[in-house]
């Protein structure tokens, strides 16, 4: 059914996990002189998103440090070790009621820009879709717009990946290029995008 957009566009940045792949914490590793975690908070705010709820849980007292001074809040999960099914649905309870649509941002995601987030509302804002999601050269992943008529069903989903699946048809689409997918998960990862980062 389309929807008519409407309300302010908020952002819900999961940054709770406790990177144990990468074997320390990934979001206070620093990438072009600020933390990963900064980095992807900046970015949401930096693109309009309104308000911008960050997902804690790992090591919340040091993380929390690196939010000082940005226009965002920072939400708990003490189920974080759980998996990420509970930081989303800790950031979807945490919007308030005048959030129109929620983008969902993964904060080991160093590639995606404002631009790109921005890029989504504005195709929510131009059509009827009830969602909007990246396409990574045939990967679908964060960032994904949702609007609140989806929102209670994420909820109980707790899986943007599945519920941008079961309203594919539904979906405005965004293509971005294979290599802004990169994310953060091992030791290796972080070397090469540190590498790039430097290298502008």
């Amino acid at each position: 059914m389309p929807i008519e957009p409407a309300g302010p566009v908020a952002g819900i940045v999961l940054a709770a996990g406790a990177s144990t792949r990468m074997g320390r914490n990934k979001l206070l590793l620093a990438l072009g002189g600020e933390t990963v975690l900064r980095r992807a908070v900046v970015r949401a705010t930096d693109a309009g998103l309104d308000p911008v709820i960050v997902v804690l849980g790992h090591e919340v007292e040091r993380a929390s440090l690196e939010l000082a001074g940005l226009r965002c809040e920072a939400v708990v999960n003490p189920d974080y070790a759980v998996g990420i099914a509970s930081s989303l649905r800790a950031g979807l309870a945490a919007l308030p009621p005048r959030s129109g649509a929620a983008v969902v941002l993964l904060a080991d995601m160093p590639f995606v820009t404002a631009t790109m987030i921005a890029t989504l509302v504005e195709r929510y804002r131009a059509g009827a879709a009830p969602l909007v999601i990246s396409d990574f050269a045939g990967v679908s992943a964060p960032p994904t717009l949702f609007d609140r008529s989806l929102f209670a069903e994420l909820q109980q989903e707790g899986c943007g990946k599945r519920l941008a699946r079961l309203h594919r048809r539904e979906a405005a689409v965004v293509s971005w290029p294979a290599e802004a997918l990169a994310d953060l998960d091992l030791p290796e990862d972080f070397a090469r995008i540190a590498a790039q980062t430097t290298a502008g």
